[in-house]
């Protein structure tokens, strides 16, 4: 090959290297842009530069569990190899990789700077010296998965004084994870939008209080949460998804008020699901509280009456979705306050054990026939999130 002025002999080897990139950014085919490397070692080059994310075989998402993916034992070495190579890296995923000891994550102290997304989900062995040399090395972090890891407090407040621009953060089943730990992470993540505690034993929710008001999604399902945990939740205003299933057992029925007293305006999304200690007070209190409610789960909470109903129906303006699966105290009366109310509501999860006459359900499906009844026992809410992971 020649240029064009013929006197030089010219090849790809003469292309600067945002050429090269450039041509491999616009390859659309999975095995052109795998093979692009097995050129030459400059192709290679190029093509190591480009990667941005990378995921072991044994990773997985929280959704795809599945017990016939091998467990790959990711050794220190392995990862200091990897590492090295890409070191242009914004996501690392060693989900699944349950035998990966804290000197495995060493290597992060040398190649983490540019990662922004660590997910490490069932890495049973990782504890708080692990999490140190993420916080040593991973300082642009801003999304990091340590469902089921055994990190502590310590391991928490360590991971805060290094990686303090965090927006998203998994905690879910972290044991030894409690309020102290907490409020280290809300108070030093002033950017912080998201945090998933669900299971956490010791976690009441006062250590979220005076978050800031970035934080708009919350996963605290069956924590021993009581009535000032949620008000320390809420304390920041911004929230616009929460998920407080399975708790306040053995808390007043009215333990819920504190959610519709002026924190919570913007919330869209409300998981209230298996908490029957929920009286009418506190739902009508959200109802007025909450104007811009989407979608709420009152499932299986009996402590919720005719009252309690009349709030939702007269107030809930912009309610879509409304799940009252086996609400005992879900009657006629309630029904019709339903019909007549929640003019946006477009899906009803009724299933079974309310004390609903057919002839109630008939002339609700009769005026309100734009609305889709499900019968179908419905566990959770959609998959909705307002954090990506």
């Amino acid at each position: 090959m020649e240029d064009l002025s013929g006197n030089h002999p010219a090849s790809i080897a003469h292309l600067p290297d945002d050429c090269l990139i450039f041509i491999f950014q616009r390859l659309k085919s999975s095995t052109d842009r795998a093979s692009f490397g097995l050129t030459c070692r400059r192709l290679l080059h190029v093509q190591n530069v480009c990667r941005r994310s990378l995921q072991f075989d044994c990773s997985f998402t929280l959704l795809e569990l599945s017990l016939s993916k091998p467990n790959l034992n990711v050794k220190a070495f392995h990862l200091n190899r990897l590492l090295a190579r890409f070191q242009h890296l914004h996501s690392l995923s060693l989900s699944g990789c349950t035998e990966l000891p804290d000197s495995g994550l060493t290597p992060l102290r040398s190649y983490g700077s540019n990662i922004r997304s660590l997910y490490l989900d069932c890495c049973s062995e990782i504890t708080d010296h692990g999490v140190s040399a993420i916080a040593a090395g991973c300082r642009s972090l801003i999304v990091i998965s340590l469902y089921r890891c055994n990190i502590t407090d310590v391991g928490l407040e360590t991971l805060v004084s290094g990686c303090s621009d965090l927006q998203d953060v998994n905690l879910t089943y972290c044991a030894l994870v409690s309020d102290c730990g907490l409020r280290a992470l809300s108070q030093g993540c002033r950017n912080l939008r998201a945090i998933k505690i669900s299971h956490c034993r010791d976690v009441t929710g006062v250590g979220i209080r005076g978050c800031s008001p970035t934080l708009i999604h919350v996963d605290a399902e069956s924590c021993k949460l009581d009535e000032e945990g949620i008000s320390g939740i809420v304390s920041g205003g911004g929230l616009e998804y929460l998920n407080i299933g399975s708790v306040g057992w053995g808390l007043g029925p009215d333990c819920f008020v504190t959610i519709g007293s002026g924190f919570a305006q913007r919330l869209k999304i409300l998981n209230l699901r298996l908490c029957r200690s929920i009286g009418d007070a506190s739902a009508a209190a959200i109802a007025r509280g909450c104007p811009l409610l989407q979608e709420w789960n009152l499932a299986l909470c009996h402590g919720v009456k005719t009252s309690g109903w009349q709030a939702v129906g007269l107030h809930c303006n912009n309610l879509e979705k409304l799940h009252v699966n086996r609400c005992r105290n879900l009657c006629d009366l309630g029904l019709e306050a339903l019909r007549r109310g929640c003019k946006k509501l477009s899906v009803l999860y009724i299933g079974r054990g309310a004390r609903i006459s057919g002839l109630a359900i008939e002339l609700f499906k009769m005026h309100r026939s734009s609305v889709e009844i499900k019968d179908e026992e419905v566990m959770c809410l959609a998959p909705k999130q307002a954090a990506s992971w």
